[in-house]
Parts: structure tokens; C-alpha cells; sequence
């Protein structure tokens, strides 16, 4: 079981504060969802609510088709484990306004908890103790600015990269297991698209 001592709800706080129109958020679903829109729902948050596997693509898009703008994607381990192709077309793409940041608590949190393949594994001896490491798949499928952040001492400097530094960078966070209260954004998947389209490009 992860040792993690950071929570995620003040992390993505602190991630998103002060966001502005130039910075465009991509939600993973669940509690990804909850996280940013605890923080503060608008218009330019994207919460994908089931498209599982789908922050990272789509992302990757919006930073091709916007690329004066920051691109952050905040998904988490399952959601991630669910496309690890995408991190090869990404560095293959290597938009340079694109950050993702993948929340790992080792749990499928929204279907009861079970652990994920980043938890460490308990097979009786022949156990290796290893988890899936994410950041070095990410690293692996070519995406050269990769890391892992546990300690609270790291998330200053981990706002800032996600934030400003020159992409496509991926960070993999270890949070704890935490039981939360849902803070769902809008439900209605047409009416966020739109919302999202015409706090971008306007009214048409």
C-alpha cells in the first residue's frame, strides 16, 4: 500500500489557483472531476465525466489546435493505466504547452477501491514489491521530462511546472486513500462542451 502523505483536494487547490482564460483543464473522470471542480468550476475546466481513458487524447488535441494556450490534463492512475498509448503519441506530437498530471493513490476509486496495477503486489514469495511506475512508462514511450512527486516539500515546484514549464511534461503524484464528498460539476456532457467551446473561441 502507497505511503503517500499528500492530499489530493488542497493539491489541486493549489495546482489550479489563480487559473486564468489562458489555462484549459482536462478532468479524468471521478474523483479527478471532484478535485478540480472543488477548486472551482469554469468554463475552461473539461471534466470528462465516463470517457475513461480519454483525458490525455484529448488534451493532446487541445494543445495541437491551441497552442498559445496551457494545456493541463489531471487524470488519475486508473484513468491512465486505461491508455498508455497515448503517452507515445504525445511524445511523438511533443506539443510544448501540454502538462499531465496523473493522481495515483493505487485505487480504482470510483468502482469500491480495488487496487490498481501502481500498487505494490503481495504474492507471498515471489513477490517484487513493485508497482506499475507510470512516470517510467511515460518516459519510456519518449516524453523526456518525467517525474514523481510524494513530499509536500515538491508541490511548489511541481505547481510551477505544471503551470509554466515548457511541455509536454508528465507528473506522477502519489496522494493518499481518502473517502471525500462528491462535488460534481454540470452533468450534462452537451451543455460542457458548449460551455467550454464558447468560453475558448466565443460565440459564433
Amino acid at each position: 500500500m502507497s505511503q503517500a502523505t499528500l492530499q489530493r483536494r488542497p493539491l489541486v487547490t493549489e495546482i489550479l489557483a489563480g487559473a486564468d482564460d489562458n489555462l484549459l483543464v482536462i478532468g479524468g473522470l471521478g474523483s479527478s472531476n471532484w478535485d478540480i471542480t472543488n477548486a472551482g468550476d469554469r468554463p475552461l475546466n473539461m471534466p470528462l465525466w465516463g470517457a475513461m481513458g480519454a483525458p490525455v487524447g484529448m488534451g493532446l488535441g487541445l494543445a495541437i489546435a491551441q497552442p498559445t494556450k496551457r494545456v493541463l490534463v489531471i487524470t488519475g492512475d486508473g484513468d491512465m493505466l486505461m491508455s498508455l498509448g497515448s503517452l507515445a503519441t504525445v511524445a511523438a506530437q511533443s506539443p510544448d504547452n501540454l502538462a499531465i498530471c496523473v493522481l495515483d493513490n493505487e485505487k480504482f476509486g470510483e468502482t469500491g477501491n480495488q487496487a490498481t496495477h501502481t500498487s505494490p503486489r503481495n504474492n507471498g514469495p515471489t513477490d517484487s514489491g513493485a508497482g506499475t511506475d507510470l512516470a517510467l512508462i511515460a518516459k519510456g514511450c519518449g516524453i523526456v521530462d518525467c517525474g514523481t512527486v510524494r513530499e509536500k516539500a515538491d508541490v511548489a515546484q511541481l505547481v510551477k511546472d505544471l503551470r509554466t514549464k515548457k511541455g509536454p511534461i508528465f507528473r506522477l503524484v502519489k496522494v493518499m486513500v481518502e473517502k471525500l464528498e462528491f462535488v460534481m460539476p454540470p452533468q450534462d456532457g452537451a451543455h460542457l462542451k458548449d460551455r467550454f467551446r464558447q468560453a475558448l473561441l466565443g460565440s459564433p
